[in-house]
């Protein structure tokens, strides 16, 4: 006997098969499938808005598997879609509102390695949308920043059609060279390159590689192109990259918290494949949770070799955990492992329960027309804790490649003061503020940029700490921060401002093997990292002193 409901069934298996552990998983792919499941339990009350349509969740999967492969070892055979390809597809497309029947989900975000067929994943759901989704004149589009990109889930879609000429001959498609047309629905496909014209109305918008995008300029004028169609989707498939602060990982980060029920958000569905902070990613086995294509249509050799040159040539080493292991790392040769200083990160960790600890204040007043950092560090006999405060001007902030400093101003992350330079007098009374709440033993600052400004405190009692930028004053501290992060002993709020300036730390060594903290880029900034190396220096010096007497310190 057929099953009715083929596709469903093996996706609801799936998800049953990751929560058993019967298939591995990370965390992010577990409380993809469990959210899955806990809204099927709630599928019958009435006050639940959303129900399963097995219907539409299989007719996606149907027509995805009467089409063919176009490359590789399967070209011209006919498509079957993997268990996880299935869950993405049945989940995605099957939920439904109970009050109109039409789709529940307007984001689909998937993160998964490249090699595993996501091509297949994304040209599937472009060609349903396209031919059967029953919404006249769609408009779908598969956009990115540059054409070869553009093509890079166009081309497969198109020749998808033109090789299952029964696809072609049902729908009545014209594929030309640049664009796809369904004459009955007046439909079209295309790709886009920048962003669409005015007058774009998306259907569908496929964002492919979304971490290679500096700014989240297509994917907001696709999105807010989609207001005249009742169920629009926008899908983002991509690898994780190595912008901290690019609109990518935003939104990577947005995801993880729907999954965590830190935020509710019932119109986004995400899926993010990677492994565990914990996984020790020099075991091989691990790799196998990143990669759901596994000897599919990535085989083991394969992977064995990505894994041999990463354990044997440190250059290649990110690059290749960022693209097979989705892990967001620098592709650069950064100081900090980031999966390290991720498992110091304490979402719930406020400045205000730090009341009984000692702080140094480390300053980095070193831009007037950028970014200035103020770095709070807390500490005891062996511990750390840091929270940040910065600084920049309006018309920096405004300036289009700034667009993770806007987010972060919304975010409230981010104090902008008005016109083209930091205002410095505000940063004065924030840290006396801050002062007059907490046992401050002093106040680090750079004599090359900030004397005016510790002359000022100074004058009204405050504790001025001298450290001038050099490996002599860096060095030892540094390599304390480090030791600290890498045993737990370290701790911050997770602020996205400080995880991407330590991204962006480059250690540079001299001859005695001093360790000195440069960036990768002109764009890339550490200034709170910088901030708080002066602040570690100083502890070295207090830790276990009496209470320190007002005055200058000097370094």
């Amino acid at each position: 006997m057929t099953e009715r409901y083929p596709h469903v069934n093996k996706a609801h298996q799936y998800c049953r098969d990751i929560l058993s552990g019967k298939i591995p998983a990370c965390l992010w792919v577990k409380l993809a499938c469990q959210r899955h499941l806990n809204n099927l339990a709630r599928e019958n009350d009435k006050k639940y808005p959303f129900r399963f349509d097995r219907e539409k969740a299989e007719r996606i999967c149907e027509l995805t598997e009467l089409q063919v492969h176009v490359k590789g070892k399967w070209a011209g055979e006919f498509i079957r879609l993997e268990p996880w390809q299935c869950f993405i597809f049945c989940s995605g497309w099957g939920w439904v509102q109970k009050k109109d029947g039409f789709r529940r989900f307007r984001l689909i975000y998937v993160e998964v390695p490249r090699k595993n067929g996501k091509s297949v994943l994304a040209a599937g759901a472009g060609n349903f949308m396209f031919l059967a989704d029953g919404e006249g004149g769609a408009e779908i589009y598969s956009g990115a920043t540059t054409e070869k990109q553009a093509w890079e889930v166009f081309r497969p879609a198109k020749l998808m059609i033109e090789r299952s000429p029964d696809i072609k001959s049902f729908f009545g498609v014209e594929t030309f060279a640049k664009s796809m047309f369904h004459f009955e629905s007046a439909s079209r496909f295309e790709p886009v390159i920048g962003t669409p014209g005015d007058g774009s109305s998306p259907h569908l918008a496929i964002v492919d590689e979304y971490h290679e995008h500096k700014t989240s300029d297509l994917f907001d004028t696709m999105n807010t192109g989609m207001g005249a169609r009742s169920q629009p989707m926008m899908l983002v498939i991509t690898t994780a990259g190595s912008n901290t602060a690019g609109p990518c990982k935003v939104l990577h980060d947005h995801i993880e918290k729907i999954l965590q029920n830190v935020i509710e958000n019932d119109r986004n569905f995400g899926i993010i494949y990677s492994i565990d902070k914990d996984d020790d990613w020099t075991d091989f086995e691990v790799w196998k949770k990143a990669n759901p294509n596994y000897e599919v249509s990535i085989n083991t050799d394969f992977l064995l070799q990505q894994y041999q040159d990463a354990m044997q040539v440190a250059a290649h080493r990110n690059i290749i955990r960022c693209k097979h292991l989705n892990q967001w790392l620098s592709v650069d040769t950064a100081w900090m492992d980031m999966l390290k200083l991720s498992k110091c990160k304490d979402v719930s960790l406020v400045v205000e329960s730090m009341k009984d600890k000692r702080c140094v204040i480390g300053l980095d007043l070193a831009s007037k027309i950028d970014l200035a950092a103020v770095l709070f560090l807390f500490y005891d006999d062996k511990e750390y804790w840091a929270f940040g405060k910065y600084y920049s001007p309006r018309a920096t902030v405004d300036k289009p490649e700034n667009q993770h400093y806007q987010t972060w101003e919304l975010e409230e992350r981010l104090e902008v003061t008005p016109g083209e330079v930091i205002d410095f007098g505000l940063i004065e009374e924030d840290v006396k503020s801050f002062c007059k709440q907490f046992q401050v033993d002093g106040i680090t600052y750079d004599p090359w940029n900030a004397t005016q400004f510790a002359s000022n405190l100074s004058a009204q009692g405050f504790n001025m700490i001298e450290i001038s930028p050099n490996a002599q004053n860096f060095s030892e501290p540094m390599k304390l921060l480090e030791a600290a992060i890498y045993t737990g002993y370290f701790h911050y709020d997770g602020c996205p401002v400080l995880t991407w300036m330590f991204s962006n730390v480059v250690a540079h060594y001299d001859k005695k093997e001093n360790i000195f903290p440069n960036k990768i880029s002109r764009e890339k900034k550490i200034d709170g990292v910088v901030a708080m190396i002066t602040a570690m220096n100083a502890v070295l010096r207090l830790r276990g002193a009496p209470e320190q007497t007002p005055g200058i310190f000097f370094m």
